[in-house]
């Protein structure tokens, strides 16, 4: 037995030994081996990371003129095992932020490495709190989006949410420009987690974004927005849009979209409410708000378009200036009766008086001319059934026939501008690719990306589609239009000492029976060499609607102020 005890104690030993040498091997192994790892994780433990925002890129206008910076604010936060004195941090905070006890209190009082109390606290609260010096109480400098002129092209800047990243307009459309990258504080922590004071602070400086420098020109644009406000008023207009852009190169000098809205204040209607609204329901309104109408919206441009079937009638020889047709009032298209905007008809006119006198029957005549198959064609070849390819978010596309379901009163009733939609920028767009010498463009706002130092500046590029028209049918597109200014629908848009080009709409809002009205007018100047060209679009104006009477003075009156400006002289001869 005594042998049989002493066997068992041995491999007792023995494998106590084995465990114990395992052990020992384990150990060496972690000590050696995996110091570096163990030693990294011991370190993460002990770190505490606060981030530093990196100051976003600024956006200026075409004179260098900054529309969107950055104003210093203050992140107020807590670490709940280094405060020392909590009912004092509460009442000091709920003080000074002016936030209420039990809010402050939840944030206080919660075991997390790091509450985060408010963001967006102005700096000179935040140094206020600093002061005081309290434990456990952290005020981080971060940057806010500030726009210096309030109101001024709100749709198309956009604005940037509380992590300061792009919502809407160029604000989003650029972020990935705009943005630039954050930085870090590392603090060592005890094991309780308290920062140990005089200890190494590792300090990863943020990169600033890069500067946007658009084609938007604060002055053209303030002159924009104050004509579509008083348009809007007079008229008791739902909306108002204006578009001014280069026709040479597509850069847009202003995009006015009245009621604008606050950037700085963006999530505050701009408009007043009897009863309260749901969270939903403002969320609504909110979008509606910030929707931009001009590109993100479709509507039926009526008599402008007639731009469109003039010069693909030219371009395809169908139709000449000189050709005669008859205006009874009416024109019979299979069991349709479409009748002309005067009842009593034009009689016989050229096609150049038909353009003039913005004839229906006449454009009728010169579609079926043009016939469905070739229509289609020329609509895909002016680049309206795509997309403009704007820098700006939700562009919408144009809602058209399809070819195999046109009949003769669906391409009778296109070609006078009426059946399908199309967005402002859309139209504007085309017209400019018509009257410039025939190249289609693309309208965009980008100019230069530079960065925060100007050390680096990229142009940006855009695309530039092949000759949508002859320069022959350009030429006499702009012959045309001078005319309707000077002689005929759009004789309200004239200017003494210039030589101004367009064509006046007032389009029918569906459904029919409702009896609203978007009047519009698209103009140029100079009509022989365009460099610049307005559309402006009066939506649902009360009393007289027609875009002759109403919508042309308002271009004309724009032109009068931006033209001087642009150093567009007066032609000396007409003065005199």
């Amino acid at each position: 037995m005594r042998t049989g005890h002493r066997r068992k104690t041995a491999v007792l030993c023995a494998l106590l030994c084995l465990c114990m040498a395992g052990l020992m091997g384990r150990l060496a192994y972690l000590m050696i081996a995996r110091a570096d790892y163990y030693s990294a994780r011991a370190q993460e433990l002990h770190q505490r990371e606060r981030t530093i925002k990196a100051a976003r890129g600024r956006i200026l206008d075409a004179n260098g003129v900054v529309i969107a910076a950055n104003r210093t604010v203050c992140t107020i936060s807590v670490i709940y095992s280094q405060v020392t004195d909590r009912e004092r941090v509460i009442q000091v905070l709920s003080e000074e932020l002016e936030m209420d006890e039990a809010a402050v209190r939840s944030r206080v009082e919660k075991r997390s490495l790091r509450e985060i109390v408010r963001t967006n606290v102005d700096k000179e609260t935040g140094d206020r709190i600093r002061e005081y010096r309290l434990d456990g109480v952290k005020v981080d400098e971060d940057y806010r989006r500030y726009y210096p002129y309030g109101e001024l092209a709100s749709k198309v800047l956009g604005f940037t949410g509380s992590d300061n990243q792009g919502i809407i307009g160029l604000e989003v459309q650029y972020d990935s420009v705009l943005k630039g990258k954050n930085g870090t504080i590392l603090t060592m922590a005890d094991a309780v987690g308290v920062e140990i004071e005089n200890t190494f602070e590792d300090r990863i400086e943020p990169e600033a974004g890069n500067d946007l420098f658009v084609s938007l020109d604060v002055n053209i644009q303030k002159y924009a927005q104050q004509a579509a406000e008083e348009t809007m008023e007079r008229k008791g207009a739902k909306k108002v849009s204006i578009i001014i852009m280069n026709p040479q190169n597509g850069e847009l000098l202003a995009m006015a979209n009245v009621p604008e809205f606050d950037l700085n204040d963006p999530f505050t209607l701009n408009m007043e409410f009897a009863t309260t609204l749901t969270a939903s329901q403002k969320q609504e309104l909110l979008n509606q708000m910030w929707r931009n109408p001009a590109i993100n919206d479709t509507y039926e441009p009526g008599s402008t378009f007639k731009i469109v079937t003039a010069a693909a009638a030219l371009e395809a020889g169908v139709v000449s200036l000189n050709d005669t047709f008859s205006c009874p009032g009416y024109r019979i298209v299979e069991d349709r009766k479409i009748r002309c905007h005067k009842v009593g008809g034009h009689g016989t006119e050229t096609f150049l008086q038909g353009a003039m006198n913005s004839c229906n029957p006449v454009f009728i005549d010169v579609g079926q001319r043009l016939g469905v198959e070739r229509y289609c064609r020329y609509f895909e070849q002016f680049g309206l059934k795509g997309k403009t390819g704007i820098d700006l978010p939700g562009e919408a596309s144009t809602i058209m026939h399809r070819t195999e379901d046109m009949g003769l009163v669906e391409l009778a009733t296109v070609s006078f501008g009426q059946s399908f939609q199309i967005t402002p920028i859309q139209l504007i767009t085309t017209a400019a690719s018509i009257v410039n010498g025939g190249k289609r463009v693309t309208p965009h706002f980008g100019v230069t990306v530079a960065s925060a130092d100007g050390m680096n500046v990229r142009k940006l590029d855009y695309p530039q589609g092949a000759s949508i028209v002859s320069e022959e049918t350009s030429a006499l597109m702009r012959q045309i239009l001078e005319q309707v200014v000077a002689e005929g629908s759009g004789k309200k848009a004239a200017l003494e000492g210039y030589r101004i080009g367009g064509k006046t709409a007032t389009s029918e809002k569906l459904p029919r029976s409702m009896k609203k009205y978007i009047s519009s007018f698209i103009g140029f100047a100079p009509a022989d060499n365009p460099q610049v060209i307005a559309l402006i679009t009066i939506d649902e104006p009360q009393g007289i609607y027609y875009g002759g009477t109403i919508a042309a003075p308002v271009i004309a009156d724009v032109f009068r102020n931006i033209l001087p400006y642009l150093g567009i002289e007066r032609n000396q001869l007409d003065v005199d």
